[in-house]
């Protein structure tokens, strides 16, 4: 089975891909990869058409490839909150939390993930036509196989570029380079009133795999649950999985921001956060009217967001790059 994001150099959608390298989709029985397929609409594109069977990345972006939530479900999320960074270059001299520094600006944010930051513009009374405001894909940022959040921050220090809209890892190599400041983290009461509800990390599947094969379904989401609660009780393990995955740097990086993700690692979805993120869609022009909440969320297997018993991982110390056979894992 083929599990999609659309960046893997980052802590967005890390709990997926940690779920992969540190087994738990194993010891539930699955064989499952993980690819990078980049921009996120293109993930959901390739879920819909059969290419891949479920996809880690954010909620609203489904609406690319399945209209008004027609044919597939979000199983369950990786961390709650819209998990952008809103990063401009440091000599603009950008206060945290004053968005009017984009005025006549340009800033890099992928497809789908520009949604997010023109949202919270327009509820901060930017208009991002009249003020000028050029929102925009970094040229060659949207490849197939392109990690966008650090691309867009190498892009920040050659000045290609006034900002970035991106995830956690381009955030923290721009602030550790001295080359960018973050202005907005919407995780953590930046933003106008409801921002954190626009999206979320999460992870889905399509209708078709709960009908042919639920136990699957349920599965996936076991495996999440307890890879949550893994990477919160040590957050180290994510080193080791980032020194299989990342460049040296990014490897060395992705404990922090795990750890700083960590209060985040909730994977329910609730209804409130539901009807907020469909609003915001809506509002956009990607969804057409209001639609169940069970429509969007694969209720069946809420009960599992609950974490069971368990699996034991080593800790960082002790990891060697095996697990035990999963037959010898608790159930």
């Amino acid at each position: 089975m083929k599990l999609a994001v659309p960046d893997m150099i980052s802590p967005s959608y890390f709990p997926a891909l940690a779920a992969v390298e540190l087994g738990f989709f194993q010891r539930e029985g699955l064989d499952v990869t993980h690819d990078l397929r980049a921009p996120a609409n293109r993930c959901y594109e390739d879920l819909r058409d059969g290419h891949v069977d479920f996809v880690g990345a954010s909620a609203h972006a489904a609406l690319a490839a399945f209209p008004d939530w027609q044919g597939v479900k979000l199983l369950c999320a990786q961390g709650q909150g819209m998990y952008w960074f809103l990063v401009m270059r440091t000599d603009l001299g950008a206060a945290r939390g004053d968005l009017s520094v984009v005025r006549g600006r340009r800033i890099a944010a992928a497809p789908w993930v520009e949604m997010g930051l023109r949202r919270m513009l327009m509820a901060a009374g930017i208009d991002p036509l009249a003020d000028k405001v050029d929102i925009a894909p970094l040229p060659g940022s949207v490849a197939l196989k392109v990690n966008t959040g650090v691309t867009v921050a190498e892009a920040l220090a050659d000045q290609r570029i006034d900002g970035f809209w991106a995830n956690g890892m381009g955030a923290e190599i721009a602030v550790r380079r001295g080359v960018g400041t973050v202005v907005i983290d919407t995780r953590r009461g930046d933003g106008p009133p409801g921002c954190f509800d626009y999206t979320a990390a999460t992870v889905a599947t399509t209708d078709r795999l709960i009908a042919a094969a639920p136990q699957a379904a349920a599965g996936a989401i076991r495996a999440i649950v307890a890879t949550q609660a893994a990477l919160r009780q040590d957050p180290s393990l994510a080193t080791q999985v980032g020194r299989k995955l990342f460049p040296p740097l990014q490897a060395e990086l992705i404990a922090e921001l795990v750890a700083r993700d960590a209060p985040y690692y909730d994977p329910s979805l609730s209804e409130p956060f539901v009807s907020a993120m469909n609003r915001f869609a809506r509002d956009l022009g990607v969804l057409s009217a209001e639609v169940p909440y069970q429509q969007v969320v694969a209720t069946r297997f809420s009960h599992l967001w609950k974490p069971q018993a368990l699996y034991q991982v080593p800790s960082a110390t002790e990891y060697s790059g095996s697990f035990p056979d999963p037959s010898s894992a608790p159930r």
